[in-house]
């Protein structure tokens, strides 16, 4: 058993890994896909706001086929749709093909968040204790892998990048985790405690804010307001990513040693930090110092916040999964507010666009007790905590010790 659920977890990790490949290697190539297009900051704005939003209807699709389908199926046909779109945004000969591409590509993406994240909670569950840093990791991995491509490959016409969308082929043939048939059916179980759910939601939503913002806005504003050479914008998210990875291989004994409210208040002001020496770096390689601050102190929240909702939800696989897609969507209004509001604040001068995440940033400061387990916040939640504490609900049932 221990090496079956082995092979699931290098499958997902895989499956994360491909997704944050794919991600940071379209963003990293925005400004020659600004250039191809001839497209403004507000231009930008338009198409990355289009991706949220399919991503939103990617992430409902998914929870909708779940229901009917194992994750692991749905995972597969989302990483086959990635592929196809992002090829397509790269390699398109005409305006409307790439408009297709950005379509295809946010209705992918949303189902392959979604779902990635269903089989890492569903994983955790079996193995009964905290994995989700080591998936998120594994987005990361795949990330600087993207950005490393872009960096290697500056001097490549745009639609021979096209070629990494067959890595998204490959993994969508892995060996998935299968759904457990034994799980008990929803119907006798308690209401799910959204209210908690909500606050830590909130906190999801500030990290993409930070994250989507940085890493998407990261290489426009090193290109043209600090003016990089064209050959390392890709700096802009590589060092950010370094650091993001480094915290999160480390976030579990981070976490068991000081707790998760700490680290994640603490991880709040470091990335406030980081985010004005963005905005105030006088040279590109300040801001890349900025950048790399910004993913040291914001890495952690999102596993965190994936984790802690399918903590809170408990009970049956279905049950979970439907939470799971739902609060999936907290992702994108965070994408909203980091990747549309930037622009759009920043579109006379990209440094005031950053101001947007610097600020919100520090509502992680009271949101993070929602995080917390009482109890040493290390061992079983169900463990030390009574009912209406923040972070659970009465009855709400514990699926997994996190440890």
């Amino acid at each position: 058993m221990p090496t079956t659920l082995h092979r699931y977890r290098l499958a997902i990790a895989a499956g994360f890994a491909t997704q944050g490949f794919v991600f940071i290697g379209l963003t990293t190539r925005l400004p020659d896909i600004k250039d191809r297009w001839d497209l403004s900051e507000l231009g930008i704005s338009g198409v990355l706001l289009a991706i949220v939003l399919l991503a939103g209807a990617g992430s409902v699709l998914a929870e909708r086929l779940s229901v009917r389908a194992a994750s692991a199926r749905v995972l597969r046909a989302g990483l086959v749709l990635v592929a196809g779109g992002a090829a397509l945004m790269l390699a398109a000969p005409v305006w409307a093909a790439y408009l297709v591409g950005v379509g295809v590509y946010g209705v992918g993406l949303g189902m392959v968040d979604a779902t990635t994240n269903m089989q890492a909670v569903a994983l955790e569950r079996r193995y009964g204790r905290t994995i989700l840093p080591s998936f998120h990791g594994a987005w990361t991995f795949g990330g600087l892998l993207g950005a490393a491509v872009t960096l290697a490959t500056a001097d490549v016409d745009l639609p021979w990048t096209a070629l990494i969308t067959v890595l998204p082929l490959v993994v969508a043939a892995a060996s998935f985790l299968p759904r457990d048939t034994g799980a008990a059916t929803g119907s006798a179980e308690l209401a799910i405690p959204w209210r908690p759910i909500l606050m830590v939601g909130l906190g999801m939503v500030v990290f993409y804010m930070v994250d989507t913002a940085a890493q998407t806005w990261g290489a426009v504003y090193l290109d043209e307001v600090v003016e990089a050479p064209s050959r390392w914008v890709a700096l802009a998210t590589l060092p950010y990513l370094v650091a993001s990875l480094l915290v999160r291989l480390a976030g579990d004994s981070i976490v068991e040693r000081y707790g998760v409210t700490p680290v994640l208040r603490i991880g709040a002001v470091v990335a406030c930090g980081g985010l004005v020496v963005v905005t105030a770096a006088p040279t590109w390689p300040v801001a890349v110092l900025g950048f790399t601050l910004t993913g040291a102190g914001i890495s952690v929240v999102a596993p965190l916040s994936f984790s802690a909702a399918a903590r809170i939800a408990g009970g049956s696989v279905e049950r979970v999964d439907a939470v799971i897609a739902r609060f999936n969507q907290f992702n994108y209004v965070g994408g909203l507010l980091g990747a549309v509001l930037t622009g759009v604040v920043g579109k006379d001068e990209l440094r005031f666009g950053f101001v947007v995440p610097m600020v919100l940033v520090l509502t992680l400061l009271p949101l993070a007790r929602w995080f917390g387990n009482r109890a040493g916040e290390g061992a079983d939640v169900s463990a030390g905590r009574s009912a209406g504490t923040p972070g659970t609900s009465p009855g709400a049932h514990c699926p997994h010790p996190p440890g």
